[in-house]
């Protein structure tokens, strides 16, 4: 897909979201849309990865989750999209890399032949830069990473979002449009919990499907003994999950293993690992592997020619 040419121009249902402008909407903001759109329409899935407190995994969770559905032989793009603590690249081992721009295009780091990878860290002469940025710029910049990112056409985009509830991970489930939904990732003790909580209804105002709760760091096995040693407690994510009625996919425990793996830049998907981690990280993902793995994307069943979702 190249980014000058919209599969737009050739659409002619009236009813779709992305024909003609909008009221008081400039030729260069429609043209912008018109691109994200027809961006998005070569994504068949989208997932969110969210958290309501930073310090719970999350970056863990979303490049883990990433390298699973790859190394199931899906088509994934990977998009940091946490501003002011990118930490995907570090994880993926793409610290060196540097994102530059090819036909109007911004290119992704390309991991595998089927996995890609965006995060604003790309971009940072020196990684210790603090960008200090109000709301708007950085709107600005999610909102170009989604559009300008020659992603290709990918079977999932994983996004990592930043802790909380705020412009970052508003503006991506907005500008997504027909995400499948989110991964909200948690750690047992109620002090995360109760932010969680709040993630959880920050989904359903904003009318995005919740896939699931990964309670993380859920216990320690020794490897002396093989007692398990409950750090941050236990299950404080599995009975939020129940008190407000959502998916609950698993607990992953604590594991040096899992620490050492992301310092390296090795995310532990791929040691295969057959401990006690790399088994409850699979078994969480599965569902999630499973709905990449059904035929069709979501949205409506009747797309437009470009392939985006009639407007309701």
């Amino acid at each position: 897909m190249s980014c000058d040419k919209s599969t737009c121009s050739a659409c002619d249902k009236n009813g779709c979201a992305s024909h003609g402008r909008l009221p008081n909407e400039t030729q260069e903001q429609y043209e912008a849309r018109q691109r994200l759109a027809d961006r998005m329409a070569a994504i068949r899935h989208k997932v969110l990865v969210l958290s309501g407190k930073g310090g719970v995994g999350k970056s863990t969770v979303a490049a883990n989750l990433a390298v699973s559905l790859a190394l199931e032989g899906h088509r994934v793009g990977l998009l940091d999209v946490d501003i002011h603590g990118p930490s995907i690249p570090k994880l993926m081992g793409l610290e060196s890399y540097a994102a530059y721009a090819e036909d109007g295009c911004i290119v992704p780091a390309e991991v595998t032949a089927n996995l890609r990878v965006m995060s604003i860290g790309f971009m940072l002469q020196d990684r210790d830069t603090a960008l200090i940025w109000r709301g708007p710029m950085k709107i600005g910049v999610i909102q170009q990473f989604l559009r300008d990112t020659e992603w290709g056409d990918l079977d999932v985009l994983v996004v990592d979002c930043p802790p909380g509830t705020g412009d970052e991970p508003l503006s991506v489930a907005q500008s997504l449009g027909d995400a499948d939904g989110a991964v909200v990732v948690t750690t047992p003790q109620d002090v995360a919990v109760s932010d969680v909580r709040k993630s959880v209804m920050f989904c359903r105002r904003i009318g995005l499907d919740i896939l699931g709760v990964v309670e993380n760091m859920s216990g320690f096995v020794c490897p002396h003994c093989n007692q398990t040693i409950d750090i941050f407690k236990r299950g404080g994510g599995e009975a939020m999950c129940q008190d407000m009625g959502v998916p609950f996919l698993g607990r992953i425990p604590l594991d040096p293993e899992v620490v050492q793996a992301g310092d390296r830049g090795e995310p532990f998907a791929y040691l295969k690992s057959k401990t006690t981690a790399g088994v409850a990280m699979l078994e969480a993902f599965a569902p999630i592997l499973a709905l990449v793995g059904r035929a069709g994307g979501g949205g409506s069943s009747e797309p437009c020619a470009c392939g985006h979702t009639p407007a309701s």
